[in-house]
């Protein structure tokens, strides 16, 4: 008899065997990455086993009899002392069980229990598999250090990564007849000679500023080649360069040490766009991959992709490309992920650079799990990480703890971070500022910017200077909205005229904007020196003339902001100059201890995994970066008409969200349901919606969800 693994709408055939061996070469391939090559095989090898039951055969052939075909492949791993490849061949569908415990019921989905039911006999019978092939020998495979359990857990995931990829490429080439378009034939040295081509090009020390970035970038440089890989800081003001100072430094040392990829890791979507439009320029469109929920490839009109756009889209799903710049929340989530669409990018972040901008944004409730996965990849995976920010978070005692090891070294020495050249705003405080007083002086200034904790207050204030030269930016705006004012608030600047800007926190981290003034209600000292660097960041006008104003104002501060708002009174209270390198430290051992251990890990990820029962869906469903219930809202206009009757016919696809993702507003449970109530949505099978009414999203401010008090209409 000839066992069926696929069956391609041609008629062709791909028997077991052959997808066995195929998927078994990859796998090793992959993890040969991290010295797994023999598990990798022999994990590949297993993974399918359970297609040579009777059962799966009558399926291939046409039963609309379902069949579990994956734990009889974990069941002959599982007797070998196999269990992480068991744990991998289990979830290579429906994704990594959690563990159980060995008294679990056979019927239970725990990984435990479906061994029990093995055990039992509850399988299909798929004995003949011995009779085509053996399962390779697997010589020792060290992937528990001092970290034990954690080290355990972290090496089943990456193992896990390389099967599903596997698998997937393998089925993927014999259904289409061959290879797609895949990957890329540019080398990180060819991208490392275009890099400095632009560099020489680009980069004049004309000028003291620009002079200093010269020596920041050249600093960076010669540190790509000098240091060893390992755990890295770059701490460079605002205005310094920071952006192609990191990505210098990670091609030169990926080069030097043969890394395959680098990574750019960003917190906000609305800074990914600059920063990939910024990689785009020096190494190519075809080498940079911009992977984040917004982001849409276009296909044309026909859905018909070119080559190069061909291979951007299938890059997404495993990251096989030289330049990936996407999310905290795709990088860290991925990385908790039990789910095999999530986890297949995982094996690709060995051996590469990983760059985490703006550092101190890592979320405090998952700062514990993030930490620790960063010194996974540090210690067993190849990676050098580089934490990269103005303003460093104090992490070496969470670093000490997960990496005892390997230090901390910083890329940009001392005495460039403190050159007075970077000290190029007056901070003064306020104190109370009461709404009406705050629009008056809003309204004096030709340029400014004003910074507050919500969109809420965003719109208050608008209201109080809405006219001509006024702009209004939040998450309750699309983000091609964004996009489009962000281009005209650029220009307005760079012409002289009147540009006054009221926005939420998404303006401080990373935009390049360039304000004679800015205001900032009361928060954190980092979004505090986050602010300052939209205020003279290019240096050209006088110290004395370019004022931060710290205000407090009329409304509460949100709860998640208390804390940080006292850290930052306690640290400015005590320091003359709080935007020092000591000041900032200072604040951010405040913060982690005002906040305590439990709040760096409030969902237990941690202990959760050290219970040893390798809870891998539980801890997927707990981690979480964006932890409110959002929901999404597509705001139909001239130019998405056809993409948003698609959605509403159902043919929807991953690509057809990516492309409306510009078109789509996040808006918080009670919002949603306030617009449901009042008629303006066309609900979704998905559980997002479609704007119904037009006049409910304003050309200045975005969507309104209080439909009751509308300011605007």
């Amino acid at each position: 008899m000839v066992y069926l693994a696929h069956r391609a709408e041609d008629g062709r055939t791909q028997t077991v065997l052959e997808h066995l061996t195929g998927t078994a070469a990859l796998c090793s391939q992959f993890a040969a990455a991290f010295g797994a090559a023999d598990l990798g095989s022999f994990t590949g090898m297993a993974h399918d086993i359970g297609k040579y039951s009777a059962a799966f055969q009558k399926r291939i052939n046409g039963s609309s009899n379902t069949t579990d075909h994956a734990t009889a492949g974990a069941y002959e791993c599982f007797k070998r002392g196999r269990s992480e490849a068991a744990f991998c061949v289990a979830g290579h569908h429906g994704g990594l069980p959690d563990g159980g415990t060995r008294g679990d019921n056979p019927d239970l989905p725990t990984f435990l229990g479906r061994m029990n039911r093995a055990n039992s006999g509850g399988l299909e019978p798929y004995a003949q598999w011995s009779q085509e092939l053996t399962l390779p020998a697997v010589q020792g495979v060290r992937f528990i250090g001092k970290s034990g359990l954690l080290d355990a857990f972290f090496f089943t995931r990456m193992l896990y990564s390389c099967l599903v990829d596997a698998d997937y490429l393998d089925t993927e080439q014999f259904m289409q007849g061959e290879a797609p378009p895949r990957g890329s034939d540019t080398t990180i040295k060819s991208l490392w000679q275009k890099a400095e081509d632009y560099f020489a090009r680009k980069f004049s020390p004309k000028g003291t500023l620009n002079r200093l970035r010269c020596e920041i970038l050249e600093e960076c440089i010669r540190q790509g080649e000098a240091q060893k890989p390992g755990l890295f800081t770059l701490t460079v003001p605002t205005g310094g360069g920071k952006t192609t100072a990191s990505l210098a430094f990670a091609l030169r040392h990926a080069c030097t040490h043969h890394k395959k990829r680098i990574i750019y890791v960003i917190p906000y979507t609305s800074i990914i766009e600059q920063t990939a439009k910024t990689f785009r320029k020096i190494l190519g469109d075809e080498n940079v991959l911009e992977h984040h929920f917004n982001n849409g490839y276009d296909t044309g009109e026909k859905g018909e992709a070119s080559p190069e756009t061909e291979k951007l889209l299938r890059a997404t799903e495993n990251w096989d490309m030289p330049v990936i710049v996407t999310t905290s929340v795709q990088f860290f989530e991925s990385l908790y992920a039990n789910r095999s669409s999530r986890c297949r990018k995982l094996h690709n972040l060995a051996d590469s650079v990983v760059i985490f901008d703006e550092a101190q944004m890592l979320p405090i409730p998952y700062l514990r799990p993030c930490v620790s996965a960063i010194a996974q990849l540090t210690a067993h995976y190849g990676v050098s990480a580089v934490l990269c920010t103005a303003t460093q978070p104090a992490l070496s005692p969470l670093f000490r703890e997960f990496l005892p090891d390997v230090p901390i070294t910083e890329l940009c020495p001392g005495e460039m971070m403190e050159n007075p050249i970077f000290k190029r705003v007056s901070f003064q405080s306020a104190g109370l500022l009461p709404w009406t007083d705050l629009t008056a002086q809003l309204r004096q200034a030709s340029q400014v910017l004003c910074i507050v904790n919500s969109r809420k207050n965003a719109q208050t204030v608008y209201e109080g200077i809405h006219g001509e030269g006024s702009f209004h930016l939040s998450t309750l705006m699309t983000p091609r909205h964004r996009t489009r004012v962000l281009e005209e608030i650029r220009q307005r600047l760079e012409d002289g005229r009147p540009c006054r800007v009221v926005s939420t926190s998404l303006i401080e981290a990373g935009v390049d904007v360039d304000f004679p003034l800015v205001f900032r209600e009361e928060s954190g000292l980092d979004s505090i020196l986050q602010a300052a660097g939209r205020c003279n960041r290019e240096g050209k006008r006088p110290v004395s003339e370019s004022i931060v104003t710290v205000f407090q104002s009329e409304t509460e501060p949100p709860k998640l902001f208390s804390i940080a708002i006292g850290a930052a009174h306690e640290t400015m209270d005590q320091y003359a100059d709080f935007a020092e390198t000591e000041a900032i430290s200072n604040y951010f051992d405040k913060l982690l201890d005002l906040k305590g251990s439990a709040a760096q890990d409030q969902k237990n990820i941690l202990p959760q995994i050290m219970n040893g029962d390798f809870p891998f869906r539980t801890v997927a469903e707990r981690f979480r970066l964006i932890e409110e219930n959002t929901y999404t809202v597509y705001i139909p206009n001239d130019d998405n008409q056809e993409l948003i009757e698609q959605l509403r016919l159902g043919y929807v696809t991953r690509q057809l969200f990516r492309n409306l993702g510009q078109d789509g507003v996040s808006v918080y449970l009670q919002d949603f349901q306030k617009l449901d109530e009042n008629g303006a949505l066309e609900l979704l099978a998905d559980g997002s919606a479609i704007l119904l009414d037009p006049d409910l999203y304003m050309p200045n401010t975005g969507l309104t969800p209080n439909v009751e008090r509308n300011y605007f209409i």
